[in-house]
């Protein structure tokens, strides 16, 4: 039979009502093409001939039609005259689909008497020399809920357990299972279990064990732990598919009685060592949920890195390192013990296996391991260098990022990575060279026993490094940290021969660039006049080109060698920033010499020559040698330096030599604060009510208890004694959860309490009949509009007269996207024939459920804000006069991390410009700016800046919660 591939077939069906004849509760699924429907009488010919292969298109035809509303009464008998008799298999199966989706009973719940012809065919199925032809009888039988049918069949179906074939007994004790689950089932087969667990002694098949061992556990769940517990020594022997369901009764078993896991907990340290990897997974998760004794965590953590080292499938391995990353939050002097085991996952080629890894890994870092751990960070790099595959760099930058993490944690091991890193300042990956760079930075003033030898190291590297951004950076360095007079001396001449001769063009150049710059201009002319504004670091808006060109534009990088300097070919391509942050370095280094260099002479002679090259470059910039002009700002700045050369004065003197440096001292204070603060924040856990109850270690009985049992029972109590046994959820934060759905007046009246996990949303809606009729077919029909899907639908129930009932619904979420979840109650009373209709509110999925606070840097938060095109501006007109207040009562609202420093925000300037950010569980990025500022009047205007998905929930979330302080928040 050939499927749709879109479609997937489970035959499990169910008996409908004879009302919703169109919307049977059934799970088979066929493609059927409504342009061109078959005909009953075409189809019933076609089931007459003698022809398999015409039956075989005619039965499929039949099943569409019936899955689509069709009735086709008048089939049945030619069915069973023509189809019941022929011995081809593909006829039979779709003979047995089709038995399956027929009504088999009248309007009154009755079974038909022309059902007694199926179940003679069935007899005679159950008793077929062909295998296949018992086992997918047996099978549907499974599926078959009229007693009536299967009354008669249970001899055949009893003989069938003790057949030669392994297909057929593991397909009839799936059968005994599915009779014994009925409503009336142990009346129909009441020696059922025994009967099972005889089989289970004796059989050898393992699917067949399987499926029996998975009956007693369903019904019968005291023998399945009897005969667990007797063969407790040859599980680790028995198969993967009846150690799956071994591990599902101990969940099951401790879950209701946790007194006894102890002993369950030994089974599962033996399956460790069985060779299924889906096995010892599911044996880890297992030990981590039940137990928090050290050596249960340990073998459950030695086994993820087992697993993280022997699969090859990159999605095995995220998810056993979102495993360890569990472990880590719970267990983290454990996982301690394990870093380098969790380490190894970095020779996997897959980068978010990388950073998964090396995340888990700066966490567990300590004072014992720092050394190994960056020793294993350093080769890794070294790896990079060979340049084999496409994206080393990107894999540097991140080794680069964790190597800098550790050297601020542990400052003694900076010493043994940072010469290391300086190779990459070159490196032609911008990114990883800017991260080399910072660190250095951070590293030379939280390490002034490095400073000689980084400034010397990078005096002797500068000509190598490529990039605008980086070496604007590393000049910064040494002009705040060439100290001596020969590190200054060192620092001017390094500059200088990174520059070249001067001047930087000839007359008769510019002559014959004047035609082309001039062209080029016109292209050029679109990045640098461009007036979409661009987010810097403090969060405010520019429209500079400067400001767009370094922060948007792609980095100019250049092959700096020693006789064409690197700093002259990236001035030519027009970079005035750098050209500024030359000036501004040669300026702060004459001024710095003039204080350790005793010959006046010598300052002079460095002044003009410094002099000379400043005004080179504002030559160079109003030239028309390059294809536009020196912009403004840098202009600004580099004459504030000629200045500054011309007349220095004691106050600008100590302003450009210490307070920059003081600035950027309280920066690195700001951030190991806040680092600080984050940290005491995580470590904070619950306490215990004075009036808990707490057993003392040294007073626990002993007797007959393990090592791992007693250290199981003594986590317990130290869980119960901090307070971690605590409850999910207290009853005012349920109350602020449930939903009115219907009307105090309705005959029907229905609240939901929703509970959302993440992925899905439960629905447990409360249904209370108020009238004094019962309700019958009374049905909860939802619907859903955006990401959100119905998992299953409801079935119809009965209602008594001033009863309730609790209906569950399932919701699948797939995106942050705003969702509605509708629908209606319907219902029948035995008066009225009509059936009745009450629609239900409205319940909108808030968003703020899937959005958690997350960090970025501010390099990041540009990067995304500028590759998001469009945005959503929304004016705020508040009754809230202070920024700050502002600011806090929009991260509140909105479940977002402020990423603006802190000492950002002091003051009283009357101007407030912030970033914030957030994280959604689908790993979708919520980017917000604020900026907002005080009127005359002392009330606060502005914007707020995002995307537009977060843009709308601003707008919707601050009204619905924060009414009456806001008087205005709309779109512009």
């Amino acid at each position: 039979m050939k499927i749709h591939p879109h479609h997937q077939i489970s035959l499990t069906c169910s008996q409908p009502q004879p009302q919703e004849a169109m919307e049977k509760t059934c799970s088979l699924l066929v493609h059927f093409d409504k342009g061109t429907p078959a005909l009953a009488n075409e189809i019933k010919e076609a089931l007459e001939g003698n022809d398999d292969a015409a039956k075989i298109d005619a039965m499929k035809k039949a099943v569409m039609l019936l899955l689509n509303g069709e009735t086709l009464p008048q089939l049945f008998i030619t069915i069973v005259r023509y189809v019941l008799p022929s011995e081809d298999h593909t006829v039979q199966k779709l003979l047995l689909l089709y038995l399956e989706i027929i009504d088999k009973t009248d309007s009154k719940g009755k079974i038909l008497p022309e059902m007694i012809l199926i179940c003679q065919n069935l007899r005679n199925n159950l008793q077929h020399p062909n295998e296949y032809i018992r086992g997918v009888t047996l099978r549907f039988l499974c599926r078959l809920n009229e007693t009536e049918i299967i009354e008669p069949l249970i001899p055949s179906i009893l003989a069938n357990l003790e057949h030669r074939h392994p297909f057929i007994r593991r397909n009839a004790i799936l059968a005994v299972m599915a009779i014994y689950k009925l409503p009336q089932g142990d009346q129909l087969l009441v020696d059922a279990p025994e009967m099972i667990e005889k089989v289970l002694s004796t059989e050898a098949d393992q699917s067949a064990k399987r499926n029996a061992f998975l009956m007693l556990f369903t019904c019968a769940q005291e023998r399945a732990v009897n005969y667990l517990l007797t063969h407790v020594e040859r599980v680790a022997e028995w198969g993967e598919l009846l150690q799956m369901v071994v591990l599902e009764l101990i969940r099951k078993v401790c879950r209701a009685n946790k007194g006894e896991k102890g002993k369950y907990i030994k089974i599962i340290i033996s399956l460790l060592t069985v060779p299924s990897a889906a096995v010892i997974y599911e044996c880890a998760g297992t030990l981590v949920s039940l137990s928090s004794a050290p050596t249960a965590i340990r073998a459950a953590a030695n086994t993820y890195c087992q697993l993280l080292q022997s699969q090859s499938d990159n999605n095995v391995k995220l998810i056993v390192l979102d495993r360890l990353n569990e472990l880590k939050s719970s267990h983290r002097e454990i996982m301690v013990e394990m870093i380098m085991d969790v380490l190894r996952a970095l020779s996997s080629p897959n980068h978010d296996i990388r950073r998964k890894t090396l995340d888990i890994v700066l966490d567990l870092i300590t004072p014992r391991n720092i050394n190994e751990v960056v020793l294993t960070l350093k080769k890794e790099v070294v790896k990079t260098q060979s340049g084999e595959l496409e994206k080393d760099g990107e894999y540097r930058q991140m080794l680069i990022q964790a190597i800098h993490s550790c050297a601020i944690k542990f400052p003694e091991v900076a010493s043994t990575v940072v010469h290391l890193l300086m190779d990459f300042l070159g490196d032609s990956n911008v990114a990883s060279a800017m991260d080399v760079a910072v660190f250095v930075r951070e590293i030379i003033e939280t390490n002034p026993k490095l400073r000689v030898s980084i400034i010397t190291r990078l005096l002797d590297t500068f000509y190598q490094i490529r990039s605008a951004r980086v070496c604007s950076c590393a000049l910064w360095i040494i002009s705040e940290y060439c100290l001596s007079l020969s590190e200054v001396e060192s620092g001017i001449s390094t500059i200088k021969q990174c520059l070249g001769e001067l001047p930087f063009y000839s007359a008769s150049e510019e002559g014959e660039n004047n035609d082309s710059s001039k062209k080029s201009q016109q292209v050029n002319s679109i990045t640098v006049s461009s007036k979409r504004p661009a987010i810097l670091a403090d969060g405010t808006y520019a429209t500079q080109s400067a400001a767009s060109e370094t922060a948007f534009s792609p980095p100019t990088v250049v092959q700096g060698t020693l006789t064409s300097g690197n700093l002259r070919s990236l001035l030519l391509t027009g970079d005035f920033f750098l050209g500024a942050v030359v000036a501004c370095t040669l300026t702060k280094l004459v001024l710095r010499l003039a204080e350790v260099q005793p010959l006046k002479s010598e300052v002079n002679r460095a002044s003009t020559q410094v002099l000379l090259i400043v005004v080179s470059m504002i030559q160079l910039g109003q030239s028309s040698f390059l294809p536009h002009p020196i912009d403004n700002d840098s202009y600004d700045r580099i004459v504030v330096c000629i200045r500054l050369l011309c007349n220095p004065g004691e106050e600008i003197k100590k302003i450009w030599l210490q307070s920059c440096r003081e600035s950027f001292v309280q920066m690195l204070a700001d951030k190991q604060m806040r680092e600080t603060e984050e940290l005491k924040a995580k470590a904070q856990v619950s306490h215990a009510q004075p009036d808990d109850l707490i057993d003392f270690y040294h007073l626990k009985s002993r007797k007959g208890m393990s090592q791992l049992e007693l250290e199981d029972e003594v986590q317990d109590d130290l869980k119960r004694a901090t307070g971690e046994f605590i409850k999910e959820g207290d009853a005012a934060n349920k109350l602020n959860r449930i939903l009115q759905l219907t009307g105090f007046s309705d005959p029907v009246y229905a609240e939901a309490y929703v509970t959302v996990n993440h992925y899905d949303i439960v629905l447990d809606v409360t249904v209370i009949n108020r009238t004094k009729e019962t309700l019958q077919n009374l049905c909860l029909e939802l619907a859903t509009m955006g990401d959100l899907k119905l998992v299953e639908r409801p079935q119809n129930y009965t209602l008594a007269p001033e009863s309730s009932k609790q209906i569950k619904a399932n919701i699948k979420v797939s995106s942050t996207e705003t969702g509605v979840i509708f629908g209606n109650i319907v219902y029948e009373t035995s008066n009225v024939m009509e059936r009745t209709v009450i629609v239900l509110n409205d319940i909108h999925i808030d968003i703020m459920d899937y959005i958690s606070p997350a960090v970025c840097s501010d390099a990041a938060f540009r990067t995304m804000w500028a590759e998001f095109e469009w945005e959503n501006k929304v004016a705020v007109n508040t009754v809230i006069q202070d920024e700050k207040e502002f600011l806090d009562h929009i991260i509140k609202s909105t479940n977002m991390k402020c990423l603006t420093a802190p000492s950002a925000l002091e003051g009283d300037c009357g101007f407030l410009a912030a970033n914030l950010y957030a994280k959604s569980v689908f790993g979708e990025d919520a980017l917000v700016n604020l900026s907002i500022e005080k009127q005359g009047d002392g009330k606060l205007s502005g914007y707020i800046q995002g995307r537009r998905i977060i843009a709308w929930m601003l707008h919707r979330r601050i009204q619905e919660k924060n009414k009456g302080r806001f008087l205005e928040l709309e779109f512009v």
